[in-house]
């Protein structure tokens, strides 16, 4: 306050008493006079705070004393000077010295001054200390720096902006590596460029633009196109960019090519599904193989019963009619429950050589009377056509069945085409079987075809397209199951309206094993036999008792057991047996393991294995025949016949009466 001496009263402040206050009260800036030669005149404390000189100190002193030794021998104080007297003001930005040498980036204003009348008495200098924001500036501008070459050195991202309206206003590397533009091809082209006609016509890229825009983010997974017009699938990010006031200055996109990504993750999708799909299909085959297992044991009763029943009934026109349609009818369960093992991969299969031409040439009459007149059959195998390892009875049934598959998708008539090729496959095959050499016999018709839902479920045991009552569903699930016991598979090729070819895949016979003798059909001479002592083995008393009496019936002599254990106790009281006849899935003791303690006790004696499974190992002695269930009176007949004949007729009489105590 400026007080007057005498009175001390507040003086009368003056407009020059009131800029010096002003100026003297400001310490963020340095304010200072220049006479016209550029000398200090005045100094105020934001100088000397931003400076580091006191008044005395600078008053006098040319203002180049605050300049670094660059810019005064560049003459830049002198350039100041010149510039604000020529242009009336000079402003810049620059290095500035302090007292003690240290240095500050400062802004400095120079303006001329001037009398009321025109006089240029000098300079009004104004400096600002900016070292702190130029250091936030340094750093932003760096940080951006590194940010756009963190941006522009990524290369598996394609990361670019847009402006409001979708144009590209920047490019990285990764982008020209993913889209296969340069940066000067696609500046300033719209986003909507890589997307594809169908795409832009939907309005897609706009959707994208708008939510982005509405909700801040836009992400979807689709199909994108390169410069080259190639496809790539494309996982997309879409972020708006809005400034401090809340307005749209454009978009920032994200773009990865995850096109491998997507096909692996597929591939497992598969993967998981086709192991999916065989969990269920082996659970159905281990219920179906277990309901035919059981199956067969009640068709053994039945056909026994009615064929004894034929045998000691007298002739009876009303009775004789019954007899023979049960007797039909269990033949056609048989049947049904060989198709159901088929699938299950639980049928008994005699493995040979099998010349797959020769096969379908001796099926031709029957698939003829098969099919009908209103379809015709094509052949066509090459001269050298490998042979295939294979069941020739169960390979004859799956082509049957593949034929009348083919027949009625056809309902109007038409061409069916049977054919083989060989094939080689190598390891990790498509097809998922063994490495090696294969021949393929193929049916292919011309009819109504499968859609996708269809053809997965087509080799489903009980499924069909057929209508109720015109197909048991189990056709292709024998197909399939005996192929794939053989080491093979079923392939099925279809679409709507354009038919559908099935592909039997089986494993090509050796060498040697192709050139061997003619495959045996089974049948044995009717040799009369004297009677066998048998000890005949089921837990099931059902087909114990029919069986009994079948073999009775024959002229055999028969003891029974329920059980491995009780079969053991009647070996040790019987020293005359000459046969065991035993089922093999049985509790406590198994038929296999009870034929091998018959083996190790009694190697004289015969033992025939019967079942409805295939589940015998390989690899058990020869001497173990086998009989499939369930079976006719005159298969039983001539496989007792067979093991007489292999006991050399008379031993068990000799036997007999060498045990004989009378």
């Amino acid at each position: 306050m400026i007080v007057d001496p005498l009175t001390y009263a507040p003086a009368p402040i003056g407009s020059e008493d009131r800029y010096r206050l002003l100026v003297e009260a400001i310490s963020d800036y340095a304010i200072y006079m220049l006479d016209p030669e550029g000398r200090v005149v005045s100094w105020n404390p934001g100088a000397e705070r931003l400076k580091g000189y006191k008044t005395d100190e600078v008053l006098g002193e040319h203002f180049s004393l605050f300049f670094t030794p660059e810019d005064q021998t560049d003459g830049l104080p002198e350039r100041a000077l010149a510039t604000a007297l020529r242009e009336g003001r000079f402003e810049s930005e620059g290095w500035r010295v302090r007292k003690d040498g240290a240095r500050f980036w400062a802004l400095a204003v120079l303006d001329p001054i001037y009398t009321q009348t025109g006089s240029f008495i000098g300079y009004a200098k104004i400096t600002r200390d900016l070292t702190e924001r130029r250091n936030a500036e340094l750093a932003l501008a760096r940080s951006e720096q590194q940010f756009r070459l963190l941006v522009q050195g990524v290369s598996d991202y394609a990361i670019y902006m847009l402006d409001p309206h979708g144009i590209v206003t920047n490019w990285n590397s990764g982008a020209q590596r993913i889209k296969g533009y340069r940066p000067d091809e696609i500046i300033g082209r719209h986003f909507s460029t890589f997307y594809s006609e169908e795409d832009r016509e939907a309005g897609l890229p706009g959707v994208g633009l708008r939510t982005a825009r509405l909700e801040g983010r836009f992400e979807k997974e689709g199909w994108r196109h390169r410069k080259d017009g190639s496809r790539f699938y494309a996982h997309v990010v879409i972020d708006a960019i809005f400034d401090d006031d809340g307005a749209l200055i454009g978009f920032a996109k994200i773009t990865r090519d995850i096109t491998e990504k997507r096909a692996a993750q597929l591939a497992l999708e598969q993967a998981r599904d086709a192991f999916f799909q065989s969990q269920k299909m082996e659970a159905i085959g281990q219920l179906t193989g277990g309901v035919a297992h059981d199956f067969n044991n009640l068709l053994m009763v039945i056909l026994g019963s009615l064929d004894l029943l034929k045998r000691r009934l007298p002739p009876d026109r009303r009775t004789t009619p019954l007899l023979e349609n049960a007797f039909e009818a269990a033949q056609r369960g048989a049947s049904l429950t060989q198709r159901m093992l088929s699938f299950a991969r639980k049928q008994e299969l005699r493995l040979t050589p099998v010349d797959l031409k020769t096969l379908v040439q001796g099926m031709a009459q029957l698939i003829n009377r098969t099919l009908g007149v209103h379809c015709r059959i094509e052949t066509r195998f090459p001269l050298n056509l490998r042979s295939a390892l294979a069941d020739a009875h169960q390979l004859e049934l799956a082509v049957l069945n593949l034929v009348v598959n083919a027949r009625d998708a056809m309902p109007n008539g038409g061409d069916i085409e049977i054919s083989g090729r060989d094939a080689d496959l190598g390891p990790g095959n498509e097809l998922a079987l063994a490495e090696g050499p294969y021949v393929r016999l193929s049916v292919k018709d011309h009819g109504v075809g499968m859609d996708e839902a269809t053809l997965a479920r087509a080799s489903e045991p009980f499924f069909t397209t057929k209508g109720v009552g015109k197909g048991t569903g189990l056709g292709l699930p024998m197909v399939h199951g005996t192929a794939e016991q053989v080491g093979g598979k079923l392939v099925l090729h279809s679409a709507v309206g354009n038919g559908t070819t099935a592909e039997i895949w089986l494993p090509a016979a050796p060498e040697l094993s192709a050139k061997a003798a003619p495959q045996e059909d089974g049948q044995h001479e009717d040799v009369r036999t004297e009677p066998l002592s048998i000890l005949l083995v089921d837990d099931d008393l059902l087909v114990l008792t029919s069986t009994a009496e079948l073999i009775k019936d024959l002229g055999h002599e028969v003891r029974v057991a329920v059980s491995g254990a009780e079969a053991l106790r009647v070996l040790d009281e019987e020293t005359w047996l000459d046969l065991v006849i035993t089922d093999v899935l049985m509790p406590g003791m198994t038929g296999i393991e009870l034929a091998k303690a018959v083996r190790s006790q009694r190697p004289e004696i015969a033992i025939l294995l019967a079942s409805g499974f295939a589940e015998i190992p390989n690899d058990m002695p020869k001497q173990f025949k086998r009989l499939a269930k369930p079976y006719r009176r005159n298969e039983l007949e001539r496989m007792l016949s067979a093991v007489a004949n292999g006991l050399k007729f008379g031993d068990s009489e000799t036997r007999r009466r060498s045990n004989d105590p009378s």
